[in-house]
């Protein structure tokens, strides 16, 4: 069992939504909002729309409002499909937004406004981070951690951290610091689109514990 010189040392956070008074009640508005909206609304649309409640199928907010609003399921497949951890900066990102609402457009004209009530209200998000209290030196102690974890804890190491560095803070510390490749890929793969953070969860724990398996049978100290 390895035990690392510099320990995980866990976080948690919470985002506090805040209104910037506009919104979109058609397509064109949305649009015209996307264009012009500060980066910070762009990325609490996309990025940050893990941490909070949101229909599973839907992977920014901007595809689960073309999709149950505004009842334009195609579009809201193609937005769906937009990876933002792709993309060099929120403006490449807001680029590619506009490209596949544009698209649409040429091809679908016309679409009619949202039922009032229904429209897609623009906010940015306040971030607030904090220690979690809790840190580790080896996996056994990362699986017991992550059982008990807070959602926002796994949203700031597995989500945020990906905007931040570019790879969430589990599988860097897996390699970094432990020398576990082979795990640390097991957990860079996991897909954050097709997941719930509870889902997240799950399957660092169950990587976990098949590596934990196997330093057992090959006969690796404790």
């Amino acid at each position: 069992m390895i035990h690392a010189e510099e320990p995980f040392i866990f976080n948690k956070c919470i985002v506090i939504p805040k209104a910037i008074g506009k919104n979109a009640k058609n397509l064109e508005e949305l649009r015209e909002m996307i264009a012009e909206v500060k980066p910070a609304s762009i990325y609490h649309h996309t990025y940050q729309c893990f941490l909070r409640s949101h229909i599973p199928e839907y992977t920014n907010d901007f595809a689960q409002w073309t999709g149950e609003s505004l009842e334009a399921r195609t579009l809201s497949e193609h937005l769906c499909i937009i990876d933002p951890y792709e993309f060099r900066d929120i403006e490449d990102l807001r680029k590619k937004l506009l490209e596949v609402i544009d698209d649409y457009r040429e091809r679908f004209p016309g679409r009619g406004d949202v039922v009032p009530g229904n429209e897609f209200f623009f906010n940015e998000g306040i971030t607030i981070s904090s220690p979690a209290g809790m840190r580790v030196r080896n996996l056994i102690e990362l699986q017991i951690a992550m059982k008990s974890l807070e959602k926002g804890s796994i949203y700031y190491h597995f989500y945020e951290a990906r905007a931040r560095n570019g790879v969430d803070d589990f599988s860097a510390w897996m390699l970094d610091a432990l020398g576990k490749k082979q795990l640390a890929s097991k957990i860079k793969a996991i897909d954050p689109f097709m997941h719930s953070t509870e889902e997240i969860r799950t399957h660092i724990i169950e990587a976990i514990d098949d590596e934990l398996k196997r330093e057992v049978e090959e006969g690796e100290t404790f």
